[in-house]
């Protein structure tokens, strides 16, 4: 049997982590969590159905300091995952493909969906 010579693809060692390769792990994480906190709205939802005394529960899970922060991070990662969206439609359109707008592209995307997330608690929550 003789010994064979290809080329070995790159492992996860080779690479170094970069921010858009960070937001690229993020945006699929976010996608999971979507899943999720479909699920608690439509468990809200039903308990909207089922009647006071069940939705009144579901009130005061999500109204407890941790569901409260459950709540907070769906916000979020549906602001984040909609920018990364958006993000990769412009990348689907040729533009933006430089290392330095990909940057950009990148900082928008983390630092918007954290500002979009703190206004829609700060106007639709906290007031």
């Amino acid at each position: 049997m003789s010994k064979s010579y290809r080329p070995l693809s790159p492992h996860l060692q080779v690479y170094r982590l970069s921010l858009t390769m960070a937001m690229s792990i993020i945006h699929r994480i976010t996608g999971v969590g979507l899943y999720l906190g479909t699920a608690l709205i439509a468990w809200w939802l039903i308990a909207a159905a089922m009647g006071p005394g069940q939705l009144d529960f579901v009130n005061m899970v999500l109204g407890h300091w941790l569901g409260q922060l459950v709540l907070l991070g769906f916000t979020w990662a549906l602001f984040h995952h909609m920018l990364g969206g958006i993000r990769h439609f412009i990348w689907d359109t040729g533009m933006g493909l430089e290392p330095e707008a990909r940057v950009a592209l990148t900082w928008f995307t983390l630092i918007g969906g954290l500002v979009l997330t703190g206004l829609t608690w700060l106007f639709f929550v906290w007031m």
